[in-house]
């Protein structure tokens, strides 16, 4: 079958509508945010894909399985095995990585097991194991009649007097040993000094060097190596030389290494992982300034605000602490900073003498044996501790260092001393992938390491120029999986199953050139491109023009977005599309809608001076950042933009303005903070972690919306409160699922299975709630509206009215009150957040932090989000946002390009000006999308 038809879906708010797929084709689903893309994609034609593999497993395994539903569609025929590659990022826990998610770490295991060279540690000499034969042929190999002893060294540079040891080689039929290098029979009595190190040998044979000694030669080496454990020294006139059939070093006795195995350089195995962190690299410590944030203060004024040491008069630690001032002859009224340094180190640290401890009113109590210190006591509680509220609490004051053992590098000395191509595996996954790739294709080897890592190495090397060909050739292997955004993780995934070779596969893809700059946009493209030309089908919901440009088919969903869509509006090629006047998405690929360029810039109200930044790649670089304006922070990905905005300028602020927590920042300084009152972060984390938690919870609408409820004449009759229409507590909620409205099923090794509850059927309240109403309406049917649809309904409500109207305005008209945070994407929730702040009075000296506002919107949606951030900045507020978006950065008033490059290669101011200012700088990637766009846009006039 050429095709896949789908027949009458309705999942969600898709209106019965049919649909033909052309196959082994690159396929574009676009439309307006929310217009229902994702419920034809994912919840329909994946959502079956899935559910007929589940199908045509055995009954045995199916009963693990759960049954899964079957989306709303009549039929779908010419379905192929199904793939996603979705937003969601790949993995919070420390321990996975980027080469760990994409298994080249598993192939470098690989070769560093098999073609490694071992050296020592200590003294950096090669560590060789050497079979009996080889060995031998060694000492073959001197000058024919030389005179040759055959020793085995079974104390190497130990103290004792070994007299046991001298008998049993007289019983086994030794007749010399070299004790210190002086030869000595062993029929003598052999006195030694007990507290000296000593170095003795056992002479197992004496030879001539001749063709005809390799078995006398052979056996008497195997006796060598079964008396040293696996050495032997052969003296050959007077030149010894020792051999190892171990890796054992030969001049360090107690430096060995085991057998080379893969999973000796893995740091999730207890074989590899350093012992000290467990291959976490990190330990997580107490700082002391965190601890102790203001040392102006004094010990009585609360220097240490910290759960359990309250200094108030007549508690344990207040009596405790003044007993040890006096002890030791400090005051604690004394500030901390002026306090002398070893009294300030007893308080900190600790000491043993024994003091006597006074109650407030100066009665004695009882003897203290010792104090124990501050950071040792903090670090007891903490580690003995069973609530996680305490845990929490302590964690506040506490930050990541290095581990002092491995220094971070998160494996054992012995493994970091194996080389290939004179790295390591820690060395070698600190480069970036663009480097890496360098590096292996620059390797030289021997005949047989070259035969045994050809394999191995075209695997590595086909992966790393697939993660280049998507455009992540600035990250390296060691980077922490869940520091990538949404869509690094996203094509990641995508480079492992252009790796994978599958042919004959649906892969449906969310977004992936998210994060994406756009001059690494055609990378992506063309990795999509190869992965259909293999002979797969794809699926791309996307909103990139060039993405669209670049596809064979494009369908096109809207006209709307919730119950405004859900209809095919037009289908064909782009051009087809471009000529369609009902498709928004048509119009303004063609330039007939466009996003205008503001008439004049804004000028600075002031500036915010960044000094020295050098957080991860950033090069040391000074930034000015206009006060008053809109700021648009570009570069390639990977330049350096979270570091210096994300990393740098928001904690340093949400300490200064929010009072945050302190945090360490790479900087020498900030300047012009005074010019500020307040910064709000609005980043793509979700909402609620939680399926309780949902736009109307995180918007305050929901207790507005209750106690509305509670107004009415049928919850008076029965006397409900406002809590009575919550689910989160007892009372009017369904006890069933608690509220939920489902329940999970836990399914051991498998991943939780969520079923709709029994009771309410879903709907979350016991029946008697339900039975209240507003305008018609009961509670679950209230947060089941869209977010449009409850505007009219509580149009007389100005307070409510007011919340939903922002929420409409940011492009989220189509979203429900009541839909759980954990199923809104990552620009959902931003905009969620954003209308959340914009319905609070603003004071007209607030910085706003966005990274990435574009992210699932279409144009259209670009548009209005472009309308709320300016009026932000009209109210004299500054906004910054981190972007790729070209129609984004276009009406910004100042722009600061970071670059040149990802990785290394960026960190670097590349211009700064107006988006005409840096449209003119050839050496600007940015500026010269920029200009392009420009050119474009005089052409459509």
């Amino acid at each position: 079958m050429k095709d896949i038809i789908i027949k009458n879906a309705r999942e969600n708010n898709l209106k019965g509508i049919d649909v033909v797929i052309p196959r082994e084709k690159l396929v574009v689903f676009s439309g307006i945010s929310g217009s229902g893309k994702s419920s034809l994609a994912f919840d329909t034609i994946f959502a079956e894909g899935q559910r007929r593999y589940v199908e045509s497993l055995s009954a045995y395994a199916r009963q693990f399985l759960g049954q899964m539903n079957k989306p709303d569609v009549e039929y779908i025929e010419g379905l192929s095995p199904s793939i996603s590659i979705d937003q969601k990022t790949t993995n919070n826990n420390p321990r996975s990585t980027v080469g760990t998610v994409t298994e080249i770490y598993d192939y470098l295991r690989l070769l560093y097991a098999r073609i490694g060279t071992s050296y020592c540690y200590k003294c950096g000499r090669e560590i060789v194991k050497q079979s009996v034969d080889s060995i031998c042929d060694k000492i073959i190999s001197n000058p024919e009649n030389s005179k040759l002893q055959i020793l085995a060294p079974v104390v190497r540079a130990r103290k004792g007097e070994f007299n046991k040891l001298f008998d049993q080689f007289r019983k086994a039929g030794f007749a010399r040993v070299k004790v210190d290098g002086i030869l000595t029979n062993l029929d003598q009595t052999i006195d030694l000094e007990k507290n000296t190190r000593h170095t003795i040998s056992v002479i197992v044979d004496r030879l001539i060097n001749k063709p005809d000694i390799v078995k006398r030669l052979t056996d008497s080496l195997e006796i060598a190596l079964k008396l040293a454990d696996g050495l032997v020294v052969c003296d050959c006139e007077g030149v010894e030389t020792l051999y190892s059939s171990k890796y054992t070093c030969p001049d360090c006795e107690d430096v060995s290494i085991e057998e080379l195995e893969p999973r000796m350089f893995s740091f999730n195995s207890p074989f590899g992982a350093c012992p000290n962190c467990t291959g976490l690299g990190v330990l997580a410590e107490f700082d002391l300034d965190l601890v102790i944030p203001d040392r102006s203060l004094t010990l009585n004024n609360g220097a240490i605000k910290l759960i359990g040491f309250s200094m108030d008069g007549g508690t344990w630690m207040h009596n405790y602490l003044n007993s040890l001032a006096e002890k030791f002859e400090f005051s604690c009224d004394t500030p901390l900073d002026k306090l002398p340094k070893d009294k300030l180190d007893i308080i900190l640290y600790g000491s043993s003498q024994p003091f006597a401890v006074y109650t407030k009113n100066g009665d004695y109590a009882y003897k203290a044996s010792r104090w124990e210190g501050l950071l040792p006591m903090l670090k007891r509680r903490y580690t003995e501790t069973t609530s996680d509220f305490a845990k929490q609490e302590y964690e506040k004051y506490m930050v990541q260092t290095p581990c002092p053992v491995c220094q971070g590098k998160r494996l054992k000395k012995q493994v970091l001393s194996i080389l290939v191509g004179g790295k390591n595996i820690y060395d070698l996954c600190q480069l970036s992938i663009v480097d890496t790739l360098n590096f292996f294709n620059n390797l030289e080897l021997d005949q047989t390491k070259s035969v045994i890592a050809k394999m191995v190495l075209k695997e590595i090397k086909t992966r790393l120029k697939f993660l280049i060909d998507v455009g992540l050739g600035y990250l390296t292997l060691a980077r922490s999986s869940g520091s990538l955004s949404g869509g690094e993780a996203q094509r990641i995934r995508l480079a492992t199953q252009i790796g994978s070779g599958l042919v004959g596969v649906l892969y449906i893809l969310d977004e992936p050139s998210i994060g994406l700059h756009q001059r690494d946009n055609r990378k992506l493209i063309d990795a999509l491109c190869k992965l259909r030309d293999l002979g797969n089908t794809l699926i791309v919901v996307e909103h990139d023009e060039e993405t669209i440009m670049s596809a064979d088919y494009v369908i096109d969903i809207g006209v709307g977005a919730g119950v405004h869509g859900g209809e095919v509006v037009a289908v064909g090629t782009p051009q087809q599309i471009m000529a369609c006047p009902q498709s928004v998405t048509g119009q303004y690929l063609s330039g007939k809608l466009k996003i205008d360029i503001p008439s004049q810039r804004r000028q600075p109200k002031g500036y915010l001076t960044i000094v020295g930044a050098t957080k991860n790649n950033l090069a040391n670089i000074d930034v000015n950042i206009p006060l008053g304006c809109f700021v648009a922070i570009t570069g390639v990905s990977g330049s350096g933009k979270s570091s210096l905005i994300n990393q740098t300028l928001m904690p340093y602020l949400s300490h200064k303005l929010n009072r945050a927590r302190a945090v360490s920042v790479e900087c020498k300084e900030i300047k012009g903070c005074e010019q500020l009152d307040k910064i709000i972060n609005i980043d793509q984390s979700p909402i609620g972690r939680t399926p309780r938690s949902n736009p109307a919870t995180y918007t305050s609408l929901f207790t507005q919306i209750r106690e509305l409820f509670a107004q009415t004449p049928s919850a008076k009759e029965r006397g409900y409160k406002a809590g009575r229409f919550s689910f989160n507590v007892p009372g009017g909620r369904c006890e069933n699922c608690s509220g939920d409205g489902i329940k999970k099923i836990e399914m051991n090794f498998l991943a939780d299975v969520f079923v709709p509850c029994e009771v309410c059927k879903g709907k979350r309240y016991n029946r008697e709630t339900l039975e209240v109403r507003y305008k018609g309406k009961n509670i679950y049917e209230v947060l089941d509206l869209t977010v449009d649809e409850a505007l009219e309904f509580f149009d007389a409500i100005f307070s409510i009215r007011n919340k939903l109207n922002t929420l409409s305005q940011v492009g989220l008209g189509y979203i429900k009150l009541g839909q759980s945070a954990t199923t809104l994407s990552g620009g959902e929730a931003q905009r969620v957040k954003l209308a959340s702040e914009l319905a609070r009075r603003s004071t007209g000296k607030t910085l706003y932090l966005l990274d990435e506002p574009t992210t699932g919107l279409h144009s259209a949606d670009v548009n209005k989000l472009i309308y709320i951030l300016t009026k932000l900045v009209e109210g004299g507020n500054t906004v910054i946002v981190i972007e790729h978006n070209l129609d984004m950065i276009k009406v910004a008033d100042y722009c600061i390009d970071l670059g040149p490059e990802g990785g290394n290669e960026g960190g670097r101011i590349i211009a700064v000006g107006t988006p005409e200012q840096l449209s003119l700088q050839p050496n600007s990637y940015t500026g010269q999308y920029l200009k392009k766009l420009f050119d474009k846009d005089i052409n459509n006039q």
